[in-house]
């Protein structure tokens, strides 16, 4: 995947991802208030494949899916950061968003073009050559968020055993 990065600093909380005053509105709505406080434009100017890259500590607050939920709703295909907070990051995960660990994303820059090589953790950018080694998730994960998160996960793995046992 390739993708336009998006860059923020630390301790991005789910309260700028997903404002409360939004909460209640369809995801819809909710996405279109993502970030505004720290980036108004992020919103109305993401596109479908760009990267989300952040300081230390992204996510941190409050345990809300929609904070991931809204990034995915705007297209945003990975998020990069230093550090997440723990509950972000397996909502990530779980909700089919690829999340790297880089401990070298500050020196991302923001406008700059991201290859992402998920099975290698690895990012090239594409406007200056660098390249950054990311923390690897493991197999099982990559696939269950190639697969769109757990529950996508969970129910192919299902539908696969019942054809399994019909054969059997």
């Amino acid at each position: 995947m390739s993708g336009r990065v998006w860059k923020f600093g630390d301790n991005i909380d789910t309260d700028v991802l997903a404002p409360g005053l939004y909460m209640k509105s369809p995801l819809s709505e909710l996405a279109r208030h993502c970030l505004e406080a720290v980036e108004p434009r992020f919103a109305a100017e993401v596109r479908l494949g760009d990267i989300v890259v952040g300081g230390r500590n992204f996510g941190m607050g409050s345990s809300r899916e929609q904070a991931v939920m809204v990034l995915r709703e705007l297209g945003v295909s990975a998020v990069i950061a230093p550090s997440f907070a723990g509950i972000f990051y397996r909502n990530a995960l779980n909700l089919g968003l690829l999340a790297f660990v880089c401990p070298r994303a500050k020196e991302i820059a923001a406008d700059a073009t991201l290859t992402v090589e998920a099975a290698t953790a690895t990012l090239r950018d594409t406007t200056n050559g660098a390249v950054y080694t990311c923390e690897p998730l493991p197999g099982h994960l990559l696939q269950m968020i190639e697969d769109g998160g757990l529950l996508p996960h969970l129910e192919k793995k299902m539908t696969l055993n019942k054809l399994k046992e019909a054969q059997a």
